[in-house]
C-alpha cells in the first residue's frame, strides 16, 4: 500500500527535511507544543491546588468574625453601632462584610496585594470600598505614599488599607504569590494539558511515523493531513488498527503517564502550591501523608503560622487607617473562636472549662453562642474542691459528726 504523496524516488533522503519542515511533521501526532508565557491569574486558577488555596484562605479569613473594641480602665468594652456595624456587617450600602473581606482577601492570594478606600465625611468613616489592585498605580513623592485608581485623582496612603503578600525592597511593589511560584505552576499546567490530552486521545502518548520523508513543504503539508485523516477515521470507526503504507511504522515520542511519574508529580506540585502559601496539604485536599495525629498538629499550624499572622496584618492595618496613629484606645481585633465554630464538642468543653476557671461568666460563654443572658449568669464561678494544701476538710471527721 502506497498514500498519494509517497514516492519510490524518495526512499532514504529523512536527513535533507529541514527543521520547519520536521516541526511541522511532528505537529499532526504530537500536537502544537509551545513554550508557556507568565502565568495569568485565571490560568493559575485552573489548577485545583491553587484554587482550593486562593479560595479557602479568602473564605476562612472572610468568616472570621471582626469585632470593634475600646480600652477602659476597668477592662475592655466591646462597642456596637456606627463603625462597628459598618466593620462587622456591611461596609457600604452594596457589600456585606464577608464579601468585603473576602475579595480583598482574594486580591492577596492572586496578585500579591489587597485594596480598600476608606470614604470619609469630616471626621467620620461613612464607608469601605474595595479598590482593584491590577487598576491601582503606587507613587511616592516627598515620602508620601499615595494611590492613583481609575485615572481618578490620588487618595493619601492614610485613607487606603493596603495588605500585601510581601513587598519588594522599594517598599512599594510587591511579591505576589502566583507569579512568584510562576515555574511550579506551569508545571502544574502542563501536566494538566499533558493529561487531558493524553487521555482524550484514548491513552495513547504522541506518535510519529517513521519512514521515508516525503520532499518539499507542500508533500509535507499533504502527508500531515493524510495521516491526521487515518487516526481519525480509525479513531471514529472505533477499529483499533490503523493502515500503513509499506517501510512505515509509528513510534511513540513521548512516555506515559505511568513511565512519566505522572501522578507522582501531580502530587508534589500540590504540595508546591502548599509551599507558596505556607498551607498544610491537608487543607488542600491532600491526605496522603496524613495520620489521625498529623492532621490535627497541620490544624493548630494553620491557626498560629497562617491565619493568625494574616489576622494581624488585616487588623494592624485597619486599625492604623481607621483610628489613626494615636488611636485612643479603640481598636479592630478578630475572634479566632470563630474557627471552632465547626467543632461542636471542643467548643463546648473549652467553654466549660473558662465558666469553671473564673475565665469567662456563664453570661459571655453564652454570649459567643448568640444565646439570651439568664438571671444570675453575670458572676464568674470557680470549681471549690482545690485549696490551699493543709486546709483542705477532714472527710473522715465530717463524715463521723
Amino acid at each position: 500500500m502506497r498514500w498519494p504523496w509517497q514516492r519510490e524516488e524518495r526512499a532514504t533522503i529523512t536527513q535533507n527535511a529541514s527543521a520547519e519542515e520536521l516541526a511541522m511533521y511532528f505537529q499532526v501526532i504530537g500536537g502544537n507544543v509551545t513554550p508557556m508565557g507568565n502565568v495569568t491569574v485565571d490560568k493559575a486558577l485552573g489548577v485545583p491546588a491553587v484554587w482550593a488555596a486562593v479560595s479557602f484562605l479568602s473564605r476562612t479569613l472572610a468568616a472570621l468574625p471582626l469585632h470593634l473594641y475600646r480600652n477602659k480602665s476597668e477592662g475592655v468594652e466591646k462597642l456596637s453601632g456606627g463603625l462597628a456595624t459598618l466593620i462587622h456587617e456591611a461596609p457600604n450600602e452594596e457589600t456585606t462584610s464577608f464579601k468585603w473581606r473576602q475579595y480583598f482577601w482574594q486580591q492577596v492570594f492572586t496578585g500579591g496585594r489587597g485594596l480598600s478606600w476608606i470614604e470619609r465625611s469630616g471626621n467620620n468613616i461613612v464607608a469601605i470600598w474595595n479598590f482593584d489592585p491590577t487598576k491601582t498605580k503606587l507613587t511616592r513623592e516627598n515620602g508620601r505614599t499615595s494611590y492613583k485608581f481609575d485615572q481618578k485623582a490620588p487618595y493619601a496612603a492614610k485613607d487606603v488599607i493596603d495588605v500585601p503578600f510581601m513587598l519588594k525592597p522599594d517598599g512599594l511593589a510587591h511579591y505576589g504569590p502566583i507569579a512568584s511560584g510562576n515555574k511550579a505552576i506551569q508545571l502544574a499546567l502542563a501536566m494538566n494539558d499533558y493529561g487531558s490530552g493524553f487521555f482524550a486521545g484514548g491513552g495513547v502518548p504522541p506518535l510519529a511515523v517513521k519512514g521515508p520523508m516525503p520532499a518539499g513543504k507542500d508533500a509535507m503539508i499533504r502527508a500531515q493531513q493524510q495521516i491526521q485523516q487515518a487516526i481519525e477515521a480509525s479513531r471514529e470507526s472505533n477499529v483499533p488498527i490503523t493502515n500503513l503504507p509499506a517501510g512505515y511504522e509509528l513510534v511513540p515520542i513521548g512516555f506515559d503517564p505511568d513511565k512519566g511519574q505522572m501522578t507522582e508529580a501531580r502530587r508534589f506540585q500540590i504540595e508546591e502550591v502548599a509551599r507558596l502559601y505556607n498551607l498544610p496539604p491537608v487543607f488542600l485536599q491532600d491526605l496522603t501523608h496524613g495520620t489521625f495525629s498529623n492532621t490535627e498538629q497541620q490544624d493548630l499550624h494553620l491557626v498560629k503560622h497562617v491565619i493568625a499572622q494574616w489576622a494581624q496584618a488585616f487588623e494592624e492595618e485597619l486599625n492604623l487607617k481607621l483610628f489613626g496613629q494615636r488611636n485612643g484606645g479603640r481598636y479592630v481585633e478578630h475572634n479566632l473562636d470563630g474557627l471552632m465554630r465547626g467543632d461542636f464538642t471542643s467548643r463546648m468543653e473549652g467553654m466549660a472549662t473558662a465558666v469553671q476557671n473564673a475565665l469567662l461568666t456563664p453570661n459571655e460563654a453564652r454570649r459567643l453562642d448568640n444565646r439570651e443572658a439568664k438571671e444570675n449568669g453575670d458572676d464568674l464561678l470557680i470549681q471549690g474542691a482545690t485549696v490551699p494544701l493543709g486546709t483542705q476538710p477532714d472527710a473522715a471527721g465530717e463524715a463521723d459528726e
